[in-house]
């Protein structure tokens, strides 16, 4: 005799978890979330473009600090100035001449705009022996300073060569003594300080690039 099996309720179904989505509290916590690193993100892009205008900038600046020290040196190396020359103007040491003041370089408390080193064609009589030093007396007046670039072809000396003014550059020359232990002054060593200062759209207050060195009195 068969076994009869009575199933109440109907046909039974398997159950089916529920599916669960993001509410809205958290779609807008991530969302928040989100946007303060996009904003942070930006602000270090902007930092980066920044810094890459500005340095530029200083590599100029350097380069023009270099550049007044180099003349200077080269001046004394080929005998174009003397002793006495190197010092800046009213000095009253002047060993080699003798003379109650001597010096060539301008006053240091005012810083200079770029100018061009005097050329014999706008040269004066008095200036012709200073021909191609920066930082001297005899460069007022003269044309600023231009940076040339390549241009597209990035070659120098072609068509498309351009010529930019350092009409936002000022340079001043600083030569000084240089005493030894005791204090005394050493007479065949002096100290060269060149600050160019500068201003970009980025910084608020002008900035500065100082060059330290020292000439001697001989090669």
């Amino acid at each position: 005799m068969g076994t009869s099996i009575i199933r109440r309720g109907g046909s039974s179904r398997l159950g089916k978890p529920a599916e669960e989505g993001f509410s809205l509290l958290e779609v807008v916590i991530s969302m928040a979330i989100l946007t303060v690193g996009m904003v942070s993100l930006l602000g270090v892009f902007g930092l980066a473009m920044a810094s890459t205008q500005t340095s530029q900038q200083d590599m100029i600046a350097k380069q023009l600090a270099n550049e007044a020290y180099e003349s200077i040196v080269t001046a004394r190396n080929t005998s174009q100035i003397t002793w006495d020359d190197i010092q800046n103007t009213g000095s009253t040491s002047c060993p080699i001449s003798g003379a109650s003041s001597c010096g060539i370089f301008a006053n240091p408390a005012t810083p200079q705009p770029m100018y061009q080193a005097t050329t014999p064609s706008t040269s004066t009589t008095a200036c012709l022996p200073y021909v191609g030093i920066l930082g001297t007396t005899c460069d007022v007046g003269q044309p600023e300073q231009t940076l040339q670039d390549p241009g597209p072809d990035g070659v120098f000396q072609t068509a498309d060569d351009t010529f930019i003014p350092l009409t936002g550059y000022q340079r001043s020359i600083q030569i000084s003594t240089v005493d030894d232990a005791s204090g005394n002054p050493i007479a065949t060593v002096r100290s060269i300080t060149i600050t160019v200062q500068y201003t970009t759209a980025q910084a608020q207050t002008p900035k500065t690039y100082i060059l330290n060195s020292f000439i001697s009195q001989y090669q």
